[in-house]
């Protein structure tokens, strides 16, 4: 009997020629009955696939100009004092535009959006910020456009714009942002 060293040595051996075997070429039958050996052919690796680019049709359009929401409207936003609900001087000439545009824009509905600063009270911001839309709507409905066009929200301190804690970060969180829908 052989020792185990001899006998993983054999098995090992067995192991390397079955292996090797296999990766010899493989016998394939020719036409006259005979076997031949032929290397394996090796397709090259395919190349990368590349969309088929079908040209567009030649039909004359009328461009198409799409609005991004708010931006492409034209809408700009006000800002208010601090713990105040009044229209200021600087906010008036912005409202006019807000106003001209929405006459421009018959079939566009805006939504005012109030919002505060971060000090006070979460319940004492709704209020505020809701006082600050309901404010620049009935200067918008002033100018002729139609209250049932303006919907109005607070979102109080929640939606801030900027978050360092100095005046000129509270100074642009109060504020009345215009959304066009």
């Amino acid at each position: 009997m052989r020792n185990p060293i001899q006998m993983s040595y054999a098995i090992i051996g067995a192991l390397s020629t079955v292996l090797l075997l296999s990766a010899c070429p493989k016998k394939v039958e020719t036409t006259k009955g005979t076997a031949a050996m032929t290397e394996e052919k090796v397709a090259p690796p395919p190349e990368p696939m590349q969309p088929e680019v079908t040209p567009a049709p030649q039909v004359e359009e009328t461009p198409v100009v799409r609005e991004a929401p708010a931006m492409a409207a034209n809408l700009a936003d006000i800002h208010f004092d601090f713990d105040k609900y009044n229209i200021r001087d600087d906010a008036r000439s912005t409202l006019d535009g807000n106003g001209q545009w929405m006459k421009a824009n018959a079939g566009k509905h805006v939504t005012i959006e109030g919002n505060c600063d971060e000090r006070g009270t979460n319940e004492y911001n709704l209020a505020l910020g809701e006082r600050r839309a309901q404010a620049a709507k009935r200067y918008l409905t002033a100018l002729g456009i139609e209250a049932s066009r303006i919907s109005t929200i607070s979102y109080g301190e929640e939606r801030p714009v900027c978050t360092t804690k100095d005046e000129s970060c509270y100074a642009q969180n109060r504020r009345d942002h215009f959304a066009a829908k």
